[in-house]
């Protein structure tokens, strides 16, 4: 007798937990385009409903809407945004894909490896390697972030961003300072452009100069400039952070809002407008932090999910969380980038890790008990 047909692979949604997050890992339109190829896809009950995704949605596409202990019984590739709160239900026989923040969070790896999990983070992804393009998850949430924050900043401020000439006379347009120009701040510069804004821009990594030109900014010249590394900027020395910061500080004062993104992989944000920076703007200014979080962010004093006036009059805007805010469009791109990563581990509908590949040799964190990853295994061993 023939052996019988194998299981189709399982790919489980699960609903993200904190009220701040927005997003879905999987789409219907994603559920679709995996079924389409042989996946089975479960998602748990009220997974997209932050994001307008309706269980009946998902069932029409074509995947079963399960609660959560059902979907983790059944599935082999458990997807997610932040790491579940169900970790301690995930079996060695489960691969958990997500953006886990795997060098911020080590240990929280080691706990994966113990239980035999397989861990692959979007974090970690080689962004240089041209086929890992369509599974880079960091790029895709960062363009909608960018998005966002160049919206919040004109919605905050209190003029016009484009210059408007009526009867009554002209009305300049806002004069917009974006500090980094990685995905996120090259999202933000264009859509400050497209809003009729005057856009300068910042970034520390040499290459990233030609970027702003090519859309219209002009660059900030502070005299502080790296060669960057991997699509990021190396870390800079002490002396060079407080040369940058100071003349960063300096410039400012010229701008009518402010704009900040830059990040560093692993590492706490950047200082790059300190307090005495904002005490120099003009009342009425506003500064729109796109980094703060848990471990600070490119503003002093500002906190994700915060807004305050200084003393000085100035709008200071902790806007953690931006893609979350635009949870349907940052789910859809996010739900791309998960069908590419199960499109690149299954080709033939069988889930293969192989450490050897270049692409996967980045993405997983944790396999067969070990953490494999070597950055965050060395994290480990310094904590030890």
């Amino acid at each position: 007798m023939p052996p019988p047909p194998a299981a189709p692979l399982t790919v489980g949604v699960l609903r993200e937990q904190s009220r701040e997050e927005r997003r879905v890992a999987l789409t219907p339109d994603g559920a679709a385009r995996l079924v389409a190829t042989g996946v089975r896809v479960v998602v748990e009950q009220g997974a997209g409903q932050a994001a307008w995704f309706s269980d009946e949605e998902y069932a029409a596409a074509g995947a079963q809407v399960a609660p959560c202990a059902a979907l983790l019984d059944a599935s082999d590739v458990v997807v997610c945004l932040h790491p579940p709160a169900v970790l301690h239900a995930l079996r060695p026989r489960h691969v958990l894909v997500g953006l886990l923040q795997p060098l911020l969070d080590p240990r929280l790896m080691q706990r994966l490896a113990d239980a035999g999990v397989t861990a692959l983070s979007f974090d970690t992804l080689p962004r240089t390697v041209s086929r890992a393009q369509s599974m880079d998850a960091l790029t895709s949430q960062a363009s909608v972030a960018g998005y966002k924050a160049a919206l919040v900043a004109a919605d905050t401020y209190g003029g016009f961003f484009p210059m408007l000439t009526t009867a009554a006379g002209t009305t300049r347009p806002a004069r917009v300072l974006v500090l980094g120009a990685g995905v996120a701040g090259l999202q933000a510069i264009a859509t400050c452009r497209r809003l009729g804004a005057v856009v300068t821009a910042f970034d520390v990594r040499d290459s990233a100069q030609s970027d702003i030109r090519s859309l219209g900014g002009t660059v900030l010249d502070v005299g502080v400039t790296v060669v960057s590394e991997g699509g990021y900027a190396r870390q800079l020395t002490e002396q060079e952070q407080a040369e940058l910061t100071a003349a960063v500080a300096d410039s400012v004062s010229g701008f009518d809002v402010v704009i900040t993104t830059a990040q560093v992989p692993g590492r706490p944000p950047p200082l790059l407008v300190p307090a005495e920076a904002l005490a120099r703007m003009a009342p009425g200014s506003v500064v729109v932090d796109g980094t703060a979080g848990d471990l600070g962010g490119n503003v002093e004093g500002s906190k994700a999910g915060t807004t305050y006036v200084t003393d000085g009059g100035v709008t200071l805007v902790g806007a953690g969380a931006l893609a979350a805010q635009v949870p349907r469009a940052a789910s859809t791109a996010y739900a791309r980038n998960v069908v590419a990563l199960v499109g690149y581990l299954a080709p033939d509908g069988a889930l293969a890790v192989d450490l050897d590949d270049e692409v996967q040799a980045g993405l997983v964190i944790t396999h067969a008990g070990r953490v494999v990853h070597p950055a965050v295994a060395a994290l480990l061993e310094d904590s030890a």
